[in-house]
């Protein structure tokens, strides 16, 4: 699965994306759910919506549905009749720099940090929904996951979905997509183009961010991929 994810850097973002400049694009490293974040969506061309993290479909009754639905496996949602109108619909790029997950040793939670090993800018594979109700009206969206590649297996068996930059543009098509087309797209992101490394528990804290976050820790200062 995938429960943070850090955006530290912003330098070049609307050129990556293909967005307009946003002056509330900023570095995040501990993105948390159920907090906004800039999300690419395609409306002719690329733009930027911010949305809350962990989807509210427009069905639901209530929006804390959304905490259950911070991630949704790539396998369900070619399944499940209750994602295919998103699938086929409302595709979106989620912009990271990295993500977090946790592995229990003797008795704690050791927090790591996955990247790409060039340090760039990736997209994660994303869906979201228009909720309105009770007054509210809300954007938000759910990141994609698929089985964990050789570096995160590590730690974990599921990764977020990263798309290729040459996937990018076929994933914000309007249209629907071959399902042999999205399964290809939902394969784990080749192991050898990523680093894994324990980090500080400062992640732990929702409230915190900090470039520290991201750092190796210095208890463990080797990669584990």
């Amino acid at each position: 699965m995938c429960g943070r994810f850090s955006l530290g850097l912003v330098y070049g973002f609307s050129t990556r994306f293909g967005v307009p400049e946003d002056p509330n694009v900023v570095q995040r490293y501990n993105v948390a759910p159920f907090q906004y974040v800039p999300v690419v969506v395609r409306e002719s061309p690329n733009s930027l919506r911010w949305m809350r993290w962990g989807l509210v479909p427009r069905w639901a009754k209530a929006e804390d549905i959304g905490l259950k639905l911070i991630n949704v496996r790539s396998e369900s949602v070619l399944e499940k009749p209750m994602f295919k109108p998103l699938i086929n619909r409302h595709r979106c790029l989620v912009p990271a720099t990295g993500f977090y997950e946790w592995q229990g040793q003797g008795g704690r939670r050791q927090p790591y940090h996955v990247r790409l090993r060039n340090g760039e800018l990736f997209a994660m594979a994303g869906i979201y929904d228009h909720w309105d109700k009770e007054g509210k009206d809300l954007l938000s969206f759910s990141i994609l996951t698929t089985d964990a590649n050789r570096a995160v297996a590590a730690v974990h068996d599921r990764m977020p979905v990263i798309l290729r930059p040459s996937a990018e543009d076929t994933w914000l098509d309007e249209g629907v997509l071959p399902e042999g087309t999205l399964k290809d797209m939902f394969l784990p992101y080749p192991e050898q183009e990523m680093e894994i490394y324990p980090v500080s528990d400062l992640v732990n804290d929702p409230r915190a961010d900090d470039p520290k976050m991201v750092q190796p820790s210095k208890v463990h200062q080797s990669t584990l991929f």
